[in-house]
């Protein structure tokens, strides 16, 4: 006998585990769908941050840097850092949408109301992507490592022990700053876009819709997401690739807004965005898979649970 299905304000949420487990499932999918379609999407992440590690000069663009990479350096360095966010994805989603679900929780409690609004979906995903970034920074520490052109390290392990080594095992969140920035604006502007785009597409009533509405909304969210983090993108790449400075000497890029002003003023505003149509094209797809595959994945939670979860 079927369950009777509980209508969808008065169902009960899934556990933290549950959102935990589906945002794993999901980084894992992610990226398994993009790093095997063909050599251009395996390595954007690559070149994405070759050309924000860029300080003037003429921009060779993403084509360019594809080819100057392979030119220069041997097709195998465009696989090089792919380890670390194949480590990563799993934790990393999973702190992401369990922590969305936690915060967004928290906010409708403090607010008084058991529906989201467009305010508290952009709070909620800001402060998932705030606490998303302290699991991120050493792994994106040591693929920024792995991936700058002068790198001479073999592999994730020895970019570690190198960072530990001269800086402590406080060095390994060198770029927490600029990091928590990055995440926490792109978190707000993916699920925040992913509540007004689900509010203005037609309900889905088949599966198949569903999962279509779940794609678009979070290829938006994804794209939105995108366009307002990578100035902080940039900054991040800039603080994490330039190590620790010598005694002595104050850091070029220090804080994330004052660098921020920095590059404007000395690059212009289009290297703010360097990087960012390698960028926009893993993750406004991207973030489409992610919601897809989280949505899809509650679901089977929720079936499997049965009342009052459905």
């Amino acid at each position: 006998m079927s369950a009777t299905k509980i209508p969808e304000q008065q169902r009960k949420p899934l556990p933290f585990a549950a959102n935990f487990v589906a945002g794993a499932i999901a980084g894992v999918s992610e990226i398994l769908t993009f790093y095997p379609l063909d050599v251009v999407r395996d390595n954007r992440d690559v070149v994405k941050t070759r050309m924000q590690l860029q300080v003037g000069g003429a921009p060779v663009g993403l084509v360019g840097s594809f080819q100057q990479i392979i030119a220069q350096e041997g097709f195998g360095r465009l696989y090089r850092g792919l380890a670390a966010p194949l480590l990563l994805e799993a934790p990393k989603r999973a702190v992401k949408f369990a922590a969305n679900d936690f915060w967004g929780k928290t906010y409708r409690g403090i607010a008084g109301t058991d529906k989201m609004t467009q305010p508290l979906s952009i709070a909620t995903g800001c402060s998932a992507g705030a606490t998303e970034s302290f699991v991120v920074v050493p792994f994106e520490l040591v693929k920024i490592k792995l991936q700058d052109k002068n790198s001479t390290f073999k592999g994730p392990m020895e970019v570690v022990k190198s960072i530990v080594r001269a800086d402590g095992f406080l060095g390994l969140y060198a770029g927490m700053e600029s990091t928590f920035w990055r995440h926490f604006w792109w978190n707000g502007g993916y699920f925040g876009s992913i509540f007004q785009v689900k509010a203005m597409l037609p309900k889905a009533t088949t599966p198949g819709g569903e999962l279509l509405n779940n794609f678009l909304s979070g290829s938006v969210g994804g794209f939105v997401g995108t366009v307002i983090n990578t100035p902080f993108d940039v900054v991040k790449s800039r603080i994490q690739g330039a190590g620790k400075p010598a005694p002595g000497t104050i850091p070029k890029y220090g804080w994330t807004y004052p660098a921020l002003v920095t590059i404007f003023r000395e690059e212009g505003a289009g290297a703010l965005y360097k990087g960012f149509l390698p960028k926009v094209l893993r993750l406004a797809p991207g973030g489409g898979v992610l919601l897809l595959v989280v949505e899809f994945t509650l679901g089977i939670f929720r079936q499997a649970l049965g009342p009052p979860y459905i």
